[in-house]
């Protein structure tokens, strides 16, 4: 049976944009808050400042940029999610670090809520997971892969 044919060059996500108000104190949070190593930081376009952080290892990066087209840094909605070997440690170790976390883990037999919309209830998250906010309100999802 012949191969299907490829239909994109696309090979992989790189970078998922992350707007925030203040770069260095978000640079500060990801890198020892949340342990995250700074990949790429440099001025460029006039006075605009590129930062690029990411968990060690890790092919995708964040992109710590300014707001733009007038919408403000933060807010409910979750764009990214990452995942962790032992979700009640990180919970825990985030949570000790000053972290913005859920009261609890999410399980089955529990709720969330939404990645959209906080006033939206999911029933039964599988696998275990929680929220985390960063310093400019943005929030992100972590599952546990363990």
């Amino acid at each position: 049976m012949p191969e299907k044919p490829t239909i994109t060059g696309i090979s992989r996500v790189a970078t998922v944009f992350v707007p925030v108000e203040n770069q260095d104190r978000a640079l500060k949070f990801y890198t020892e808050k949340l342990g995250f190593e700074k990949r790429v930081d440099f001025q460029y376009g006039g006075g605009s400042r590129w930062i690029e952080v990411a968990p060690p290892g890790s092919v995708v990066a964040l992109a710590l940029v300014p707001p733009s087209e007038g919408k403000p840094a933060g807010g409910g909605q979750t764009h990214c999610a990452f995942t962790t070997k032992n979700i009640d440690a990180e919970h825990a170790a985030l949570r000790d670090r000053g972290v913005v976390v859920d009261a609890e883990i999410a399980r089955k037999g529990k709720r969330r809520s939404g990645l959209v919309s906080v006033e939206v209830s999911i029933a039964d998250p599988v696998p275990p997971q929680f929220f985390f906010r960063d310093t400019e309100g943005n929030r992100f999802l972590i599952v546990d892969a363990g």
